[in-house]
């Protein structure tokens, strides 16, 4: 589902772990109160580019989620943004994003211990 909300993209990139790439940042929180499913966000401001570009960036990242959305626990939040040179380098976002991801994903795991990087309240 779509993050409508501010609120949500505040509280996902404050409290959420944060994985980081050349070309994406991906911020994710499990909210013990969510039950809608999980919420996926998209940044990306104007350094990208003009809006054809910004459109068309937003595009492959909705794009790349949508193949990983399975994989996401129903209480999760997720705000992916898109830094400049996701524009600069589009070959290069569906590898760094797979590279965000597995490293997202590895912080949520049950053995994690540190609330930090399970995107949990601090």
């Amino acid at each position: 589902m779509r993050m409508r909300s501010g609120d949500d993209f505040t509280r996902t990139v404050r409290r959420g772990a944060r994985v980081g790439t050349p070309t994406v940042v991906v911020h994710g929180w499990r909210d013990p109160q969510a039950d809608q499913g999980p919420l996926v966000g998209f940044v990306v401001s104007k350094a990208i580019g003009n809006a054809v570009t910004r459109n068309r960036v937003r595009r492959r990242l909705r794009h790349l989620v949508r193949e990983h959305l399975t994989e996401l626990p129903t209480n999760a939040l997720l705000v992916v943004r898109a830094l400049p040179a996701a524009s600069q380098r589009p070959a290069r976002l569906p590898q760094d994003f797979g590279q965000a991801w597995s490293r997202l994903v590895r912080r949520w795991q049950p053995g994690v211990e540190d609330p930090n990087l399970m995107g949990l309240p601090r």
